[in-house]
């Protein structure tokens, strides 16, 4: 009678085993951390940018800072404490300055890099938010054109205004009434 024999995995079997384990749990503990990572630098990149803009608006509304090169403050947003920089810089527009915001997360003295930076222009060059200097509802028109009569035999008659005619040309790539392209086009449709 022949004895069946049960076999194990050996003890390198099972290291191997293991290993491989370790390896590809470590690859996934580092892509988890990663996105955590990169979800909180998202999340603070956000609150750090509506903080830059809520001080453009504060800006805005307080005109009277426009004399400072500088402004800097400390405030909780968030359950957290955030730091701004507001600077000033003029443009070549005598009437507008430029207004740069930028957001910190932490301690004030670590400015290294700002989480945030926002711009904004104002001054008495600037239209108020919300508004435009430009009727974009209004088409334009173009000026009136002198009727085009043909040069007669005769003279025109007295007080009668007459303009020189000149052939129609149509801008280059551009098709005419007829469907051919104007006269320094490239496809040009002669008839014979």
């Amino acid at each position: 009678m022949s004895r069946i024999r049960n076999r194990g995995f050996t003890l390198v079997e099972v290291l191997v085993a293991l290993m491989i384990v370790a390896i590809g749990l470590a690859a996934l503990m580092t892509a988890v951390s990663s996105t955590a990572r990169t979800s909180g630098y998202l999340r603070d990149k956000t609150l750090a940018q509506w903080i830059a803009l809520n001080r453009l608006t504060e800006v805005r509304l307080t005109v009277n800072k426009l004399g400072q090169s500088a402004d800097t403050g400390q405030l909780e947003f968030a359950n957290r404490t955030w730091h701004y920089d507001t600077r000033y810089f003029d443009t070549s527009i005598p009437d507008m300055k430029r207004v740069v915001v930028r957001v910190w997360l932490g301690k004030a003295d670590t400015k290294s890099n700002p989480v945030a930076e926002s711009y904004s222009f104002m001054g008495a060059s600037v239209a108020t938010p919300g508004s435009s200097n430009v009727d974009w509802t209004a088409g334009t028109t173009a000026a009136p054109v002198a009727p085009c009569t043909p040069a007669a035999a005769g003279t025109p008659a007295a007080g009668a205004t007459t303009a020189p005619c000149t052939p129609s040309t149509t801008p280059t790539g551009v098709p005419n009434a007829t469907g051919s392209v104007g006269p320094s086009g490239s496809n040009p449709t002669t008839t014979q």
